[in-house]
């Protein structure tokens, strides 16, 4: 039923349903910022009074809507006392969209971390638990650390869950109001506590009212999924949505295995493409010919090999030759300081902690790089982000770019997006991409044009596809004499800081996918007399959302700032097509004496990118397909769905 007030801005708004929720929003804004000015004259007393107040209803049964313009207006009088930082109208805006239930998209800069105190506050107010969801640990803690002061002042209590955390610190983290965690180390909380009670969790989980003297040393750490607000939205809900969260089940590994493993290694050089075995570049997939079996077979093997079955050998083979053609070094994945594969996240360039490919895949990985071979898990439980944050009674997101997904955020989660305006207009100028035939090519080019910005004293950042690529063009700038910052998986420590710089007066950053999510960019007033941050894309990405999450570090807040992308025909984009029409579209390619071809081709690079794009889509349409299928029969089974079928 549509109330006099939405059918109103409805009108307003010529039928159209996003302006008119964007109109209905910023009038509800203006009220509460009104109401927040009469709170100024309250002493601190006065203010905590008129918040326990307002938590007494609220646990009385006073829905939620109804208080939302005190609960705000108390949060943006908090944050002016204690931060110093007073909510902007746009920043309501989105916090009032972000409380219906959606996926607010704010542009970099737009200050989303304060914006996540309004819903946040207002949904743990019944005492029901509030989990803030961040992309890593460090956010996680500085999100917390900066605004506590604001909650305690309001009468709330904040924990922090990180990966260091022990089980009692998370258990007493997750009975505070409000817990800042990262996705990861939630979903594993939540099978760790499935392990420990089974299916009876669910009941246990039931969110209700909880007091702490009913917190038990040996029950369960979490106490309900009743509302998950997920900053990067579109990083945790889309990206991540196809890599499970899974607690392994060491199996031991023998002198025979690791024969095994070093044996398919040595074969694969031996066995020929389209010959032997057949290659998927799009899908990473690898299938032996009958050729290519016969081959295996009649191999000479050591004799620790005799003990496994043909079918054995065979999917080892298979991982050896995935590992070869399908993963690099660099791109895919890093080896740490302590000789370990650390697998890199190919949407934000950060390396994924604790986190191993199946099946044999991490070891025959392990196996090609010479570093020590680690123990294959097993599954003791699963469960996929997709399937993990649909528990939860509310969920909202936030993020740079919801709007290219919004029909997936929509179709998994029941969330509709809205871009909320921004607080300045936009003045951020677009280049025109320039384009050539290979990547010597364009490097030749691009290193003249950073150097000259570099003597311009403008701030660059260059956003790279892939650790490798990143440290290849640093070392061409260094070779001229150009500082520059690297900032990839092999720096992931210290990201806030060189992202924190990057707005410095002549400040080369390099930086791949990361490119210092969740950290601001703060312009010397040099640099924005100059024309601001310059941002140069040196590839397209396989998604446009990670396109735009990089070109949106410049012009933040009405800054002045600029972007550029730089394309080649050899760029990682185009690995996901096939051999012969890669070969057939370079062959039509007639650059100019510099190697520079026409800006038509950017048509090409379009194509492809929504190609790869509805590939992804479709892949994670299928898995939660797939995922409830398998609840399905569970439940028809009288089964577990996370236990009971873990492998």
């Amino acid at each position: 039923m549509v109330s006099l007030s939405q059918f109103w801005h409805l009108t307003k708004s010529c039928g159209q349903p996003m302006k008119a929720r964007i109109s209905r929003w910023r009038a509800l804004a203006k009220r509460i910022v009104a109401l927040s000015e009469t709170y100024a004259n309250l002493n601190e007393s006065e203010l905590l009074a008129h918040a326990k107040d307002v938590r007494w209803r609220s646990k009385s049964g006073t829905a939620l809507s109804v208080l939302l313009p005190e609960a705000y207006a108390l949060v943006r009088e908090s944050s002016r006392r204690v931060l110093g930082q007073t909510h902007y109208v746009a920043q309501i805006v989105g916090g009032i969209g972000l409380f219906e239930g959606g996926l607010a998209e704010m542009q970099t800069g737009e200050g989303k971390t304060l914006t996540a105190t309004l819903p946040a506050y207002l949904r743990a107010l019944p005492g029901r638990g509030c989990h803030v969801v961040t992309v890593n640990d460090y956010l996680a803690q500085r999100d917390c650390d900066l605004m506590q002061p604001v909650y305690e002042k309001l009468g709330m209590t904040v924990g922090c869950v990180v990966s260091a955390s022990e089980p009692e610190e998370r258990r007493r983290a997750y009975w505070k109001d409000i817990t800042y965690a990262t996705s990861r180390e939630i979903g594993f909380d939540f099978l760790r506590d499935r392990l420990k009670v089974g299916a009876k969790l669910d009941e246990v989980h039931r969110p209700q009212v909880f007091h702490e003297e009913q917190m038990s040393s040996d029950g369960p750490v979490q106490r309900g999924h009743h509302f998950a607000l997920v900053d990067e939205a579109d990083s945790v809900l889309i990206d991540d949505a196809v890599t499970p969260l899974i607690i392994g089940l060491a199996r031991e590994s023998t002198p025979a295995i690791e024969a095994l493993l070093n044996w398919s290694r040595d074969l694969v050089p031996e066995l020929i493409i389209t010959v032997d075995f057949l290659f998927d570049t799009s899908k990473r997939t690898v299938e032996l010919t009958n050729a290519g079996t016969r081959k295996v077979v009649l191999a000479d093997k050591p004799p620790l090999l005799s003990s496994f079955d043909t079918e054995k050998l065979y999917t080892h083979v298979e991982q050896a030759i995935r590992a070869k053609y399908a993963y690099e070094k660099g791109r895919d994945y890093v080896i740490t300081k302590k000789q370990e594969i650390a697998i890199v996240d190919e949407s934000t360039g950060r390396t994924l902690e604790g986190r191993k490919w199946q099946a044999g895949l991490h070891q025959a990985i392990e196996a090609k790089e010479g570093v020590p071979i680690t123990e294959e898990t097993g599954e003791a439980a699963r469960i996929t982000v997709q399937t993990f944050f649909r528990r939860y009674e509310n969920i909202a997101g936030m993020t740079g770019t919801g709007i290219q997904a919004a029909r997936e955020f929509q179709h998994t989660y029941g969330l509709g997006v809205t871009a909320i305006p921004t607080h300045r207009p936009c003045i951020r100028r677009g280049l025109s991409p320039r384009i050539f035939a290979t990547q010597e090519a364009k490097r030749k080019m691009l290193v003249p044009e950073i150097e000259r910005l570099y003597r311009t004293g403008r701030a660059v950042l260059i956003g790279t596809p892939s650790v490798e690529a990143s440290e290849v063009l640093g070392k061409a700038l260094r070779e001229r004499s150009i500082d520059c910052q690297i900032l990839n998986a092999h720096f992931d420590e210290v990201e806030a800081e060189i992202v924190a710089q990057a707005g410095q007066p002549g400040r080369i950053t390099i930086a791949t996918n990361m490119a210092g999510r969740g950290t601001d960019i703060h312009l010397h007033e040099d640099v924005r007399k100059n024309g601001g941050l310059h941002v140069i894309a040196t590839e397209m990405h396989t998604n446009r959302r990670i396109d735009r999450q990089l070109i949106g570090r410049a012009a933040r807040q009405g800054d002045p700032g600029s972007y550029q992308f730089w394309l080649s025909l050899d760029d990682e984009l185009f690995r996901y097509l096939p051999v012969e029409k890669l070969k057939r579209m370079r062959g039509r390619a007639y650059p100019n004496s510099h190697g520079e071809l026409s800006r038509s081709w950017l048509r090409t690079f379009r194509q492809t990118q929504r190609l790869i794009e509805n590939q992804e889509r479709k892949h994670r349409k299928q898995l939660l397909k797939q995922e409830k299928s398998r609840e399905k029969m569970c439940r028809a089974m009288g089964l577990d769905a996370y236990l009971e079928l873990a492998e």
